[in-house]
């Protein structure tokens, strides 16, 4: 028991083993670091290299897609819908478990992944989590 308490004492009083996230240490004022985070986003999130073959965001060339639903009925998390006027789909990245069966079973390859990692949205039908293909 005595033993049990020092461990829960020291752990208590010591400083914490990770990083604040997003950035690395805690502003003083936040109103000039989200100043500073406008000006150059790169100290809220700093560039990570990804390893090959990374499976982040999915990336969609509308140009290239015949319109053959096969990733919509290949995709385990439903997160490809059809769009049935324009013979094209859209995919929402807040339901992807970025398994990647949509990209190995296109036809045109006209899916893929990229390193793109840090995707967390209040809103999950923003511009940024549902990829469409179009040019912004």
């Amino acid at each position: 028991m005595m033993r049990i308490l020092k461990v829960l004492f020291r752990q208590l009083l010591s400083a914490p083993g990770t990083n604040r996230f997003p950035t690395t240490h805690a502003p003083k004022s936040v109103k000039a670091f989200l100043a500073r985070a406008a000006a150059d986003p790169s100290i809220v999130t700093p560039p990570v290299p990804v390893p090959p073959r990374f499976r982040g965001k999915i990336a969609y060339d509308r140009e290239k897609c015949i319109g053959c639903q096969l990733c919509v009925k290949i995709c385990p998390a439903k997160a490809i819908e059809f769009i049935p006027d324009e013979k094209k789909v859209r995919i929402f990245v807040s339901r992807c478990c970025f398994c990647s069966q949509c990209n190995e079973i296109c036809p045109v390859n006209c899916l893929s992944m990229t390193g793109e990692f840090l995707l967390s949205s209040y809103d999950k039908y923003s511009e940024e989590m549902i990829v469409t293909g179009k040019q912004a």
